[in-house]
């Protein structure tokens, strides 16, 4: 499916599977993208969906629980649309989300561009690009009837299984002084359970796992902009909520995140 029809065809199917709540076995096969190229041509033309400039990425997949969860072998990226954002402390409606599990993350907001190149970034200078740390809960989502086993072209080209995500609040700056690959994170959901994290949950290291966005979308020709943000993934095995939930996350010193579920 390497035609531009095809390809906006094939998210304009996703797009419309998203609007009306409903699920999709699998993309036609005349429309599936066979690679992950392909399947992040098709995930370009979701942000035509949104009204405003693009909020930022999501990474997937970037645990060992995480790739089980999707059925993938390692870290896809996935946009993230200003209208999927609710500040901390939100309620957050549900409605026809199907995987109904919430994800503790480390998020990082960009303070200037990393531009496409020959040459992969390195932590140390993709670090120097950040502005800040902020704490943050994915509530991922697909549109697959079966997302663990359509695989991860498929998976891309439905945006990683990016859907709501809760932005917290910026963390102190001594962030850079500690070892994020070793900070404990503990999740709390209502008063039903307790679930324990760690930073090197999250390819290693979050602090890495941002290095492979900023490498990726090089190779995609994108650029990874000023302002834009990215949450690397879970630190913690994805969290199973319900509505009425409310999931509170302890960073520790970097401070908190919480929200709330409705069913809405």
């Amino acid at each position: 499916m390497s035609d531009t029809t095809s390809t906006q065809t094939a998210s304009e199917m996703l797009a419309r599977h998203w609007q009306a709540g409903t699920t999709l076995e699998a993309l036609p096969p005349a429309l599936r993208p066979a690679n992950r190229e392909e399947g992040y041509a098709v995930q370009a033309y979701l942000e035509a969906l949104s009204q405003q400039p693009l909020f930022g990425w999501k990474i997937a997949a970037t645990s060992a629980a995480g790739q089980q969860h999707i059925g993938v072998d390692g870290p896809m990226a996935g946009r993230l649309l200003a209208e999927m954002v609710h500040p901390n402390g939100s309620a957050v409606p549900l409605g026809a989300n199907r995987m109904r599990v919430a994800e503790a993350e480390f998020a990082f907001r960009m303070g200037h561009d990393l531009p496409p190149r020959e040459t992969p970034y390195d932590v140390e200078e993709v670090l120097a690009a950040v502005a800040a740390l902020h704490l943050a809960i994915e509530i991922p989502d697909s549109r697959y009837a079966d997302f663990a086993t359509v695989g991860a072209p498929q998976l891309i080209a439905d945006n990683a299984c990016a859907h709501q995500f809760v932005l917290g609040p910026k963390a102190p700056d001594l962030w850079r002084e500690l070892d994020l690959a070793s900070h404990r994170v503990v999740a709390k959901v209502g008063a039903r359970y307790t679930r324990n994290g760690i930073g090197s949950n999250v390819l290693g290291d979050p602090r890495v796992a941002l290095t492979w966005l900023a490498n990726e979308l090089s190779k995609l020709g994108i650029t990874l902009a000023a302002g834009q943000v990215v949450t690397t993934g879970t630190c913690v095995v994805p969290l199973e909520i319900q509505a009425d939930d409310t999931v509170a996350v302890d960073f520790g010193v970097l401070g908190h995140v919480s929200c709330s579920f409705t069913d809405a």
